[in-house]
């Protein structure tokens, strides 16, 4: 069973899935909030006159116009004011509004401002403990303490007396400021400390400065009685003080004679150094005092896209055409038996675009001589797309698929409806399509974990990948996934530039998210590749093995950020045509994308890469291995089909959607969703419109292998964070530019030529390809010693 979504505010018991819930109850509670606070204000200073009105009927109170009252919001406004202040509560229910003013405008902004648990039991303590308090120094008002206020004073007052209430109250108060600021036997002790410090530290100035004004008061009078007039040319005389001299001897020091002592008068102290445990509570102390940490709060204000943006075409009902059925079932057993087979039973499952009769043979019948017929049985039906499939898996039946005389349109917008889909508890969930039995087809990219697409042109690949990246944009927030779009063809992925500062990453220096350039591709992959290494190295330092565990360690902040941890969100690289990158750059980019498919699916980097040219020098043994999860669209020969699926079948598909998917185990033949262009506009459109990211997601620095050697630099012309950047790069003993960006909050060029710099002083190493530049100084004194030396020469 699926997981319920958890709400913003679960201790409101709202559900927020409702698009204007929020909405409405944050301007109710807000609306309800000015109404206590007008009445209750106003009550306060027109008690007295309207005291004996509200004693009156409700009825006749209410009904009565002749009745006047004195209250800013009328009778309703001095009823209220009379039961809260009057007989409940005094003054102190003031804080009734202001809970409800603080809550209204958190559930109507969706923004957080305080703990509202937290907000209503301290409401009701300081209500109860203020009026108790006031009836207790002010006993002859009932306005202040209200008269629970007056009943509680005097119930305390006759159990404990005066002194006793009032010292209960004070130590109640003390236990009240204990707990909200948390305060701890260490605290108490610094602060006092702290305190007594400072109480000295004036003492001594208050002294310092009367003894100052003492010796300049004294001053000021010698000088005022002694004048002492001075001649031209002459110096004034200095006062220097007598030096007393005294004879010193000196004693020669006889040292001591130190006694022999054997091995077995020397004690042995034994130390055992035994390393402290955390308790449970003192880990999880950061998340008790700031909650989980939630990576959607800079965009806390995002909108899913609606389901209504998606289009319901006409001809999207399976129909079922009783005559049709009928007639392909006596072909089929009519040809069966023209060649002596004989079947006991036949059943069909009726599709979106095909129909899969299942037969039961005889006792006695090789299965091997149906599979021959498979062309017969195609000429019989005079049907393009006949496939047999003997036996289906996990099942003692022979499948016979036949395309249906009019297909129906698998729309996107009944995918993306579907229950399957909505209760997906998938870290990466796609909907593909329907199945033959019209069962909505949804698969856990984080598990194939890599998807390759093939087919001839024309038959559906862009519409599929389009299906695919359209499943991740209605479940994920930008938060939580990043695309690396790559299209040579430059015109199949360019809808996608409208969600760039939401969904998209890309390289620092790059103009454009969507890459269409063959360099940049390669940069882009080996980025990709330095970001792969970055979060392994990260996944080691927190001791987990995926990214799950990591970002949820990260989000139970049992991660420290100030010593490089992050969240994590997943990157999906899409390859629109990656033959016309094996054609231009062959292994330069080959490489780099089967070193990512081969170990990037631990910290959430995944590829889908699709091709028209479903040939041996496109689609390597290399890539094969490492795509377990393969779509074939359909294909013109039987030998593309092994090539793609190492099975056949994807040359007898009827094209237009109709494919097959292989997750490594079986085939399962399934018909694409339908997407249409106007469709991802509107997609793009409704999540371009909504505040995003300053930028899109940066990429690791790379610089590729034809950058040059940076030559000499004027040290005139270094940064003014020169030595700052240094002392950070060799703190790390790290020489990358994204370093410098993430510790001096610096722009992606002004870092690169920090690098350069660096480089020029041989403080660092000259550029290596995908690793990080070698730090040529061991540690801070070191790069001291070496500046110092370089400035002197």
């Amino acid at each position: 069973m699926a997981k319920k979504k958890k709400t913003k505010y679960p201790q409101l018991n709202i559900d927020f899935e409702n698009k204007t819930a929020h909405v409405v109850f944050g301007l109710l509670m807000s609306c309800f909030s000015l109404v206590l606070f007008l009445s209750f204000l106003s009550f306060i200073f027109n008690w007295r006159q309207d005291f004996d009105i509200v004693q009156l009927d409700s009825t006749t109170l209410l009904i009565d116009n002749s009745i006047v009252v004195k209250n800013l919001l009328g009778k309703i406004g001095a009823s209220l004011g009379h039961f809260f202040i009057y007989q409940q509560f005094g003054v102190s229910t003031l804080l009734i509004p202001f809970f409800l003013a603080v809550a209204g405008v958190q559930v109507f902004t969706q923004e957080y401002i305080l703990k509202l648990n937290r907000l209503f039991r301290n409401s009701i303590f300081l209500c109860l403990w203020l009026s108790t308090f006031f009836g207790m120094s002010f006993s002859n008002s009932s306005i202040l303490g209200g008269f629970n206020g007056l009943i509680s004073a005097s119930f305390l007052s006759g159990l404990l007396g005066t002194t006793g209430t009032y010292i209960i109250l004070g130590f109640t108060m003390l236990i009240f400021l204990g707990v909200y600021y948390r305060w701890t036997p260490e605290k108490i002790q610094s602060f006092f400390k702290s305190s007594l410090q400072l109480f000295k530290r004036k003492t001594t100035t208050t002294a310092a400065v009367q003894e100052q004004f003492h010796f300049e008061e004294a001053t000021e009078t010698a000088s005022t009685e002694v004048e002492m007039p001075l001649e031209k040319n002459t110096e004034p005389e200095t006062f220097v003080k007598p030096v007393v001299e005294e004879e010193l001897t000196i004693e020669p020091i006889k040292p001591k004679k130190v006694e022999e002592t054997s091995s077995e008068d020397l004690e042995l102290d034994v130390e055992v150094k035994e390393e402290e445990i955390l308790t449970d509570k003192e880990v999880n102390k950061a998340l008790e005092e700031f909650g989980e940490y939630d990576p959607k709060l800079d965009l806390g204000r995002y909108q899913h896209p609606t389901i209504d943006l998606m289009i319901e075409y006409p001809n999207s009902q399976v129909t079922i055409n009783k005559d049709e059925l009928e007639a392909n079932k006596n072909q089929i057993v009519e040809t069966l038996n023209n060649y002596k087979i004989e079947i006991s039973k036949i059943k069909a499952t009726v599709g979106p675009t095909v129909t899969l009769y299942e037969i039961v043979p005889a006792p006695g019948v090789r299965i091997s001589k149906i599979k021959g017929l498979e062309n017969d049985i195609a000429l019989s039906l005079a049907a393009l797309g006949i496939r047999i499939i003997a036996p289906l898996p996990g099942k003692g039946t022979i499948g016979i698929e036949v395309p249906n005389s009019n297909p129906s349109i698998v729309s996107m917008k009944s995918v993306l409806a579907s229950e399957k889909f909505q209760h997906a508890d998938y870290e990466l969930p796609i909907g593909l399509g329907k199945t033959i039995s019209n069962e909505t087809y949804v698969a856990d990219l984080a598990k194939m974990p890599h998807l390759l697409m093939a087919g001839a042109t024309g038959q559906g690949k862009s519409v599929g990948l389009n299906a695919i990246l359209a499943s991740l944009l209605y479940k994920k927030h930008p938060s939580q996934l990043k695309f690396v779009l790559v299209d040579p063809k430059k015109v199949e992925l360019t809808l996608y530039n409208k969600i760039e500062r939401h969904f998209l990453a890309k390289l620092p220096d790059a103009e454009e998210a969507i890459i269409t350039d063959t360099t940049k591709v390669v940069n882009t992959v080996n980025s990709l590749c330095i970001e792969m290494d970055a979060r392994y190295d990260l996944l080691k330092t927190a001791q987990v093995r995926n990214i799950k565990e990591y970002n949820h360690k990260f989000i139970n902040r049992k991660l420290n950020p100030e010593n490089g941890h992050r969240y994590l969100p997943y990157i999906v690289l899409v390859i629109d045509e990656f033959a016309d990158l094996i054609m231009t750059a062959g292994k330069e980019i080959e490489t780099p994308i089967a070193r990512l498919a081969q170990l990037a699916r631990a910290i959430g980097i995944h590829l889908i890469v699709a091709t028209q040219r479903p040939t041996t020098n496109i689609i390597t043994g290399t890539i094969k291995a490492n795509f377990p999860a393969r779509i074939a669209f359909r294909v013109t020969s039987a030998i593309d089909s092994r090539t793609i699926l190492d099975a056949g079948g994807a040359n007898q598909l009827i094209g237009r959607g109709d494919m097959l998917i292989s997750d490594g185990n079986e085939l399962t033949r399934l018909q694409c969703a339908f997407i249409d262009t106007p469709e991802v506009e509107k997609l793009t459109e409704y999540i371009g419109n909504q505040q995003g990211y300053p930028m899109a997601f940066e990429l690791p620095e790379f610089v590729g292998e034809e950058a040059k050697a940076v030559g000499n630099i004027d040290k005139d012309d270094r940064d003014i964070l020169f030595r700052e950047a240094a002392s950070v790069i060799v703190m790390h003993q790290q020489g990358s530019a994204s370093l410098l960006q993430r510790k001096l909050k610096l722009g992606y060029n002004r870092a690169g030529r920090i690098v350069d710099q660096l480089e020029s002083a041989g403080i660092i190493g000259p550029f290596e390809g995908s690793k990080a530049r070698q730090v040529l100084i061991p540690d801070e004194y070191a790069l001291e010693q070496h500046l110092n030396t370089e400035t002197e020469s």
